[in-house]
């Protein structure tokens, strides 16, 4: 399976969703997107499912010598979440990834202020969120995310993706009440690999995509 683009998949992903909805499995749904991929993923969810949209930074923690090799996350206030496996595999220690996790922290809080544009971030105490990336490789930055929401008490957590990796899908199953993958290749490889379009998202994007979700339909806090 190969979706077509981000808004494709987002329906795709959306269909299965609305039929949980129906059910009564989902009650007073936010949909909470990882930026940037996610937020257009998480837009065509939230208007099928009449949901409020918001977002939910993480960033991801990399190696000192290759940044795009991660061994943790951070979301939210909380503590840097690592790998232990990878920390242990490459020879590192936490203390050695401070620079790293203050780095990434302030790019976080930057990304929040300016997605956000003072809004205050959603009650979740009650309701089911519903975490939307664009894929899973990893599995990192979502378990993050989700440990950042649980804390925030919600009824109901349930993360949702077009495509993922089954090592991280297992991963993150004990982590959410439920995970939704539509396609778990096992030669997973890369996220962008399954989709025909991965043109990336820009911040102006995100901005545009959360302000139209806005007037669709404004967020409760």
């Amino acid at each position: 399976m190969q979706f077509r683009d981000r808004r494709q998949a987002g329906r795709k992903l959306a269909d299965v969703l609305r039929t949980q909805q129906e059910d009564g499995v989902l009650p007073d749904p936010v949909v909470l997107a990882l930026p940037r991929g996610g937020v257009t993923v998480a837009d065509e969810v939230a208007r099928v499912l009449d949901a409020p949209l918001d977002v939910l930074v993480v960033r991801k923690i990399g190696a000192p010598f290759q940044q795009e090799l991660g061994v943790g996350a951070i979301a939210g206030d909380h503590d840097a979440l690592f790998d232990e496996d990878a920390l242990d595999r490459l020879g590192l220690r936490e203390s050695e990834l401070t620079p790293v996790v203050e780095r990434e922290r302030r790019e976080l809080r930057r990304r929040e202020r300016l997605y956000r544009q003072d809004r205050p971030a959603p009650e979740l105490r009650g309701r089911t969120a519903i975490v939307v990336d664009d894929g899973l490789a990893t599995g990192g930055t979502a378990r993050a995310a989700l440990r950042a929401v649980r804390n925030l008490a919600p009824r109901r957590v349930v993360l949702a993706v077009p495509v993922g990796s089954p090592e991280a899908v297992d991963l993150l199953r004990p982590e959410a009440d439920d995970v939704v993958c539509l396609h778990q290749p096992a030669a997973f490889m890369a996220v962008g690999l399954w989709y025909e379009d991965f043109e990336q998202v820009s911040d102006a994007d995100v901005l545009e995509t959360l302000r139209a979700a806005a007037e669709r339909r404004p967020t409760r806090t």
